[in-house]
């Protein structure tokens, strides 16, 4: 099992246990935790599970595909640099405790 934290736009913190190999946007969605939509169920086809990675795990993640790049463009809060789509990042060992901040809106 891996730990993700998730922070709320309210700051509100709410740690979970993932399963190796499932996605940051999957574990939020089947634990309730509010600020991931995953309107499209996790095809890259929407941006609403757009979060920002803590930066002391930004290096640690596969570089953004092109087209999640280009999905990151429609994101409905502003992109930054730190900014992924949940729904490509994979639960492993190597992002034990990874953080990742919810924008304000997705929508």
């Amino acid at each position: 099992m891996v730990k993700i934290t998730y922070i709320a736009a309210d700051l509100t913190e709410t740690t979970v246990e993932a399963a190796e190999g499932d996605s940051l946007m999957k574990v939020a969605t089947t634990n309730g935790i509010g600020g991931i939509v995953g309107e499209c169920g996790g095809y890259m086809m929407c941006a609403t599970c757009h979060v920002y990675v803590d930066e002391r795990f930004i290096d640690l993640l596969p570089p953004r595909s092109e087209e999640e790049d280009e999905m990151l463009e429609s994101a409905a809060s502003g992109r930054r640099d730190n900014s992924r789509l949940s729904c490509q990042i994979k639960a492993c060992p190597e992002i034990e405790g990874i953080i990742v901040h919810m924008p304000e809106y997705q929508l």
